[in-house]
C-alpha cells in the first residue's frame, strides 16, 4: 500500500486497515511456524504497511491537536 493511498483514508478506515493487517500478520507467522508459508516476502510487506499506517495515523492525530 502506498503512502498516498494511506493518507487518503479517514481515521476509522485506518483503524480497520490496521486491524486487518495485524490479523494477516498473525496468520503469516502461524503459516511460517507450520512450514506452510509460500511467499515469505509478504511478511516484510505487511510489517512495513503496519508501520506506515501507524506513522500516518500519528501524524493526522498531531495535526488535529495543533
Amino acid at each position: 500500500m502506498k503512502a498516498a493511498d494511506v493518507r487518503a483514508l479517514s481515521a476509522d478506515q485506518l483503524k480497520e486497515e490496521l486491524a486487518k493487517l495485524k490479523k494477516e500478520q498473525f496468520n503469516l507467522r502461524f503459516q511460517k511456524a507450520t512450514g506452510q508459508l509460500e511467499k515469505t516476502s509478504r511478511v516484510t510487506e505487511v510489517r512495513k504497511d503496519i508501520a506506515r499506517i501507524k506513522t500516518i495515523a500519528r501524524q493526522k492525530a498531531a495535526e488535529a491537536k495543533a
